[in-house]
């Protein structure tokens, strides 16, 4: 089960340290992988990184960089000195390269955000983009693996084909992920713990399902099992 275990991420999608750290303690031997987001780094959440990984947890720093190349290099040398385990940034070429190149030598896993989970092809073309969002999650997960990045984000709907060009190594962490029978809140390319990992994943990276669950305990339980029965 620790294995299984390690494949869970929970997204601390709180607002407050003080929430963050009771779902921490109240998930102790149920889950040790937490994501860290905008709203907790915003609320202390860099201080409380470094505590979880000091506390023998992982973390997901999920910050989706994106800068002049220089930027990414420095900020992301300083990202590794923190220690954490993941780090995400938007999965454009020069910027991979950078950080890729910035992180070398360290065990920090880059990983690249090819197309976020809250959106369609309809939100894409009104951001301009002419490719549907299979095309574009494609797309940028092969530029993440020619950049040498550790892995990709991508919607589990789209899990199979991606590990079909990455690989079988790199990591494939796929957010969006909802129990059957639940809601699907703001999230539109959504699937279930056991497909996704029968899909390809690595990773799944669950927020509103645990913390915003009567009982989050048990939720992560129901999630674990859900993997368990797909591995």
């Amino acid at each position: 089960m620790d294995d299984l275990r390690d494949r869970l991420i929970v997204a601390l999608d709180v607002p407050t340290l003080k929430e963050a750290e009771t779902l921490v303690r109240a998930l102790d031997g149920e889950a040790g992988f937490f994501k860290i987001g905008y709203q907790l780094v915003f609320a202390g959440g860099l201080e409380f990184a470094r505590e979880l990984k000091q506390s023998g947890k992982k973390v997901f720093l999920d910050m989706k960089l994106l800068d002049i190349d220089n930027t990414i290099a420095r900020g992301v040398e300083n990202i590794t000195a923190m220690g954490v385990d993941m780090l995400t940034l938007h999965a454009y070429p020069k910027a991979m390269r950078a950080a890729v190149e910035a992180a070398r030598g360290s065990k920090l896993c880059l990983l690249g955000v090819t197309v976020l989970t809250s959106m369609d092809d309809g939100d894409l073309a009104d951001a301009g983009y002419a490719n549907r969002a299979d095309e574009l999650v494609l797309a940028r997960a092969a530029d993440a693996r020619a950049a040498g990045m550790g892995g990709v984000v991508a919607s589990a709907r789209e899990a199979e084909a991606v590990r079909a060009v990455i690989g079988p190594d790199m990591a494939l962490v796929t957010p969006g992920i909802r129990p059957a029978g639940s809601d699907a809140g703001d999230q539109k390319r959504v699937m279930t713990p056991a497909s996704a990992i029968a899909a390809g994943a690595s990773h799944l990276v669950v927020g509103r399902p645990i913390v915003a669950a009567a009982d989050p305990v048990s939720a992560a339980r129901a999630i674990l099992d859900d993997i368990a029965s797909a591995v």
